[in-house]
């Protein structure tokens, strides 16, 4: 239990001015946490790595229009010459027909060196990739985007934690200090034989229950701190301090605009349909191809006395056309498995467009809730403080006992505790809100 004394200036103002930390400690605002995970955090490299990745599989497939040349170059040796029937008549005009004699043909020694030229004029595949390629590295951009927008929510939520814990602590700070006293009069009383011993055990209790709540409640800190610097891409071990105020101010209503979520499954659909059309195209579409070879074939024979090697050029150009008659169904097995994967695309359209109006709905009236508690509350605390002043007067003049000076420290430390968690809850909503509503990046 917490026994405090709040400035009524600091109700009406609703935010806090409290926590002393080191001057020598660079206090981070919540858009400074934001700018260095943008740069340290993993998950964001990762995914500018990934955009580069996709848009070098944009530049590759749109390389295959480019013109290949290939070196080749071989050298056989023949231990046995390659054999072939030729008719007994050209030997002998009167040999019968029907009749033949083996012959080998060639020369031990083959060398064979050239360049081959292909350039695609038409592949339907190939400007199919080309399509789907950049369809691809777009959605690489969004899913980038969806990355950065849920580090800085998560971030922010850490904050906000952050921020509740460090208030939790200042407060257990300032009612230690007011249980101290309190302990002392006790204890000054009991001497006195004015109070029982019970009285001041149980205002000893009072001040362990302080002290265990503020180690537990300082381990939590330090847990969101260290979970903070983890998604800003910075040690555990460096330095981190908050800033303690807690920046509460009414928000006006957010325009409804295309969220990233959507943007993705709508890139997703044309990237699909994008894939079929290229299926089909390949099913039905010829491609062509510019061909040509420049090199040389070498002959050689290594017997006395009629050795030699020989070379004889050999070059041509040509067009090549390719055109599939049947691959076995591997084609029409792929359009259907495109055509599942677009009705499922366009299911999960339907499904998440539902999931969030539902979502905004919900998070419109978390937001009014916590808006209301926050201005109850902040009624709440000026009238328990009232109370509690008006107690602690009473107890000092021996009309109220320590019961109702310890009842009134509770209502007013759980009116305390109601408001810091209103803030935060109406901070976290409207975060909430501006993410589901495709705001959040507005507030970068």
């Amino acid at each position: 239990m917490k026994l405090v004394n709040i400035h009524k200036q600091t109700v009406f103002l609703l935010f806090f001015l409290i926590g002393v930390y080191s001057s020598q400690a660079q206090v981070s605002t919540l858009q400074q946490c934001i700018d260095t995970a943008q740069i340290y955090n993993k998950n964001l490299q990762m995914s500018r790595n990934n955009m580069a990745i996709g848009e070098q599989k944009k530049n590759e497939a749109k390389a295959n229009l480019i013109p290949k040349v290939t070196a080749n170059a071989d050298y056989k040796y023949f231990t046995n010459l390659p054999y072939q029937l030729m008719p007994l008549s050209t030997f002998n005009p009167t040999a019968p027909e029907g009749q033949f004699k083996e012959a080998q043909f060639g020369v031990p020694h083959n060398i064979n060196a050239n360049l081959q030229l292909s350039m695609p004029l038409y592949n339907p595949q190939v400007y199919g990739a080309i399509q789907t390629t950049k369809i691809a590295s777009e959605l690489t951009e969004l899913q980038y985007l969806k990355t950065e927008e849920q580090i800085f929510f998560e971030i922010s939520n850490l904050y906000y934690n952050a921020q509740i814990l460090h208030n939790q602590l200042a407060f257990i700070d300032s009612n230690f200090v007011n249980a101290e006293r309190l302990l002392k009069n006790m204890q000054l009383l009991n001497e006195q034989l004015l109070a029982k011993g019970t009285d001041v055990s149980k205002v000893k209790l009072q001040v362990a229950q302080l002290t265990t709540q503020k180690l537990s409640i300082k381990s939590k800190y330090e847990q969101v701190l260290n979970a903070l610097k983890f998604n800003m891409g910075i040690s555990i071990e460096q330095n981190l301090q908050i800033e303690p105020n807690i920046q509460y101010q009414t928000a006006n209503e957010y325009t409804p605009s295309s969220i990233l979520d959507i943007r993705i499954i709508k890139t997703q659909n044309r990237l699909l349909l994008s894939e079929l059309s290229t299926l089909n195209k390949s099913r039905f579409l010829p491609s062509i191809n510019l061909i040509g070879m420049y090199g040389t074939t070498g002959f050689g024979y290594d017997k006395l006395p009629n050795d030699f090697l020989k070379f004889y050029p050999i070059g041509f150009a040509g067009i090549q056309l390719s055109y599939p008659l049947f691959n076995g169904t591997v084609t029409q097995r792929k359009i259907n498995q495109k055509r599942f994967e677009l009705h499922n695309n366009e299911l999960q359209f339907g499904l998440f467009t539902e999931q969030n109006n539902m979502q905004v709905q919900n998070s419109k009236m978390q937001k009014e809730v916590a808006k209301k508690t926050v201005e109850t509350t902040t009624e709440q605390i000026q009238l328990a403080q009232t109370i509690y002043d008006q107690t602690i007067l009473q107890q000092k003049l021996g009309t109220a006992s320590l019961t109702d000076v310890l009842l009134a420290d509770n209502a007013l430390r759980e009116a305390q505790q109601t408001y810091l968690t209103a803030v935060i809850d109406y901070l976290k909503a409207d975060l909430e809100l501006k993410k589901l509503t495709g705001n959040i990046s507005t507030t970068k």
